[in-house]
């Protein structure tokens, strides 16, 4: 098996080791719920140990008063800092279902590059503003992206706990509607387009992206061993250029691009060259 697709099934079941609640609808609320995940992984999920972080920074952002996550934010600055979104390519279990939608035979689509922005544009609104602006009687704002968008809590935590609670058929409606269609346009989106939610929608994508330039890990590129073959450009699902756009913010460190290099220009570690 390769060493990627092994670290990404070790990351879901250490983060969701609770499998057995899919079937009984509990959800695990022991103190490891105080501490996040560093990767979108649902609260509410049968299976999940930790927090979502994303979560808890809506929680925090729309609690009376308006105040502020540091714990969280420093949590997502500290591990963005290090790893970029190599946390993306190898942690997260969302982006490794969106793959294993990816493999399913069908016509490929590139992606509309300006639609890369929207996923700040959901971090701005959806997950800083919204949820500290509108509050209800009590001052306390929604989790304006959970509700609303969140594609994978509807995956991993909507669907199973319906599953398991017939209570709660009944009073679905329009909301959970707008949901499952969000969910329905991921996952056709994600057979067509690689990594569909990841590159468009995922918040906390675009914060390790914005980090992706000034993490530990990362890529090195050596132009003096480049031949200019464009092997790497053309390897990239993410459309990322490694030769000219080093460390750009869509970059998920998979790997590929140094794997066909057969010059040795492209490297990652944890000792990045910075030019």
């Amino acid at each position: 098996m390769e060493k990627r697709k092994f670290i990404q099934l070790l990351s879901i079941f250490l983060m969701n080791p609770h499998v057995g609640n899919f079937f009984t609808g509990k959800i695990y609320k022991g103190d490891l719920k105080n501490f996040c995940a560093p990767v979108l992984n649902c609260y509410s999920c049968p299976a999940a140990t930790f927090a979502c972080p994303i979560g808890a920074l809506q929680a925090v952002g729309g609690a009376a008063g308006f105040k502020f996550s540091f714990y969280v934010a420093g949590f997502l600055l500290l591990i963005g800092v290090i790893f970029g979104r190599a946390i993306c390519g190898f942690l997260c279990p969302f982006g490794f279902f969106q793959e294993l939608l990816y493999k399913i035979p069908c016509r490929k689509l590139k992606l509309w590059r300006r639609l890369i922005y929207l996923k700040y544009f959901v971090l701005i609104i959806f997950v800083l503003i919204l949820p500290a602006t509108l509050t209800n009687y009590a001052g306390i704002g929604a989790p304006a992206f959970c509700e609303y968008i969140c594609p994978a809590g509807t995956f991993e935590a909507g669907l199973p706990i319906i599953a398991t609670h017939a209570e709660f058929k009944n009073i679905l409606g329009e909301l959970f509607t707008l949901k499952i269609s969000i969910l329905f346009v991921t996952i056709l989106g994600s057979v067509m387009i690689y990594r569909f939610f990841c590159r468009i929608l995922c918040p906390l994508g675009a914060i390790y992206g914005l980090l992706n330039r000034y993490s530990v890990y990362g890529l090195s590129f050596d132009e003096k061993l480049c031949t200019k073959c464009g092997r790497c450009s053309k390897i990239c699902k993410m459309n990322v250029k490694p030769n000219c756009q080093k460390n750009l913010a869509e970059c998920i460190y998979c790997g590929e691009c140094e794997k066909i290099c057969k010059t040795g220009a492209i490297h990652f570690s944890l000792k990045k060259i910075y030019d």
